[in-house]
């Protein structure tokens, strides 16, 4: 198993993991030490917020009209990083599996709907990819498990459901998107096989394909030239946390691996779920799924 417990100490500067072994406090104690330890923590991020002035001063020179929005968006990443940070806190605090698994079915109804809001033409689209989100992310989850790569804890699983489940909606939005319409643009192709006998999944097999490849190419494509283009997220953070480099390749191929899988199983069973609503029970397009 990867010795991820050493890489995580090692990223925290000294004062921060003396907070993050505190015990919380009750609501009702009026010792306000997190709460200094945590605005000092935010000077650095706050600091940082220059770039996106310059953003703004750029955009306004160029007469984008985004600056309003560039705000909201960098508010509500303050915003929301604030607050999942001290639930994750809460979280990390508690000794019950099922904390972890209520963070999870929350990131995967995130997930599915903003997948489905991409595929909206698609009958049932949210819940689809929900499905479908749940399922390849569950399944890469218990091998990783059950292989004794990652530890069943909230510390752990947690933020590695998290980056599995959101690397599945994008591949899992795209494919249901693109499956769609590409059955739409060729309708008169697919009509044409089922009138010569072929089922609605070998009328459609080649438009599945084709949905299969566009959506996951990206991941396998960022798979081939991880580290020779641009270092990853997770290898970047620890690193300049002060981890090993050789540790922190150690736990970015794991990531690298389990993104491939849980896509791969996302976009796919998205298309089991999603080509059926698209004929009748005679097996003919369901033109009103393609009207749109």
């Amino acid at each position: 198993m990867i010795n991820m417990e050493s890489m995580i100490l090692k990223t925290m500067p000294h004062q921060n993991y003396t907070f993050v072994q505190q015990q919380v406090l009750p609501f009702g104690d009026m010792d306000l030490t997190w709460l200094v330890e945590f605005m000092k923590g935010m000077v650095k991020p706050v600091a940082a917020t220059v770039v996106v002035f310059l953003a703004m001063a750029l955009s306004f020179s160029q007469k984008l009209g985004m600056e309003v929005e560039m705000v909201v968006a960098i508010l509500r990443a303050f915003i929301q990083l604030s607050i999942i940070g001290f639930v994750l806190q809460f979280i990390f605090n508690q000794d019950n599996s099922g904390w972890i698994l209520l963070a999870y079915l929350f990131m995967v109804s995130i997930a599915g709907y903003t997948a489905g809001q991409r595929a909206k033409h698609v009958p049932r689209s949210k819940l689809v990819a929900g499905a479908s989100i749940l399922t390849g992310t569950t399944v890469t989850l218990c091998v990783l498990v059950l292989l004794n790569v990652f530890p069943f804890t909230p510390r752990y699983i947690i933020p590695v459901a998290g980056m599995m489940v959101g690397n599945s909606m994008t591949v899992t939005g795209v494919t249901m998107k693109r499956l769609r319409d590409d059955i739409k643009v060729q309708m008169n192709l697919v009509e044409t096989a089922l009138a010569l006998g072929a089922t609605p999944r070998q009328a459609t097999h080649e438009q599945v394909k084709r949905a299969l490849i566009i959506a996951l190419s990206p991941v396998v494509d960022n798979t081939k030239t991880v580290g020779l283009i641009s270092l990853p997220g997770a290898m970047t953070g620890l690193i300049m946390g002060g981890a090993s480099p050789l540790e922190a390749i150690q736990l970015q191929i794991v990531v690298m691996n389990m993104m491939i899988g849980a896509s791969t199983i996302s976009s796919i069973m998205a298309t089991y779920l999603c080509w059926p609503a698209f004929f009748t029970k005679a097996y003919q397009l369901e033109t009103k799924v393609f009207s749109i």
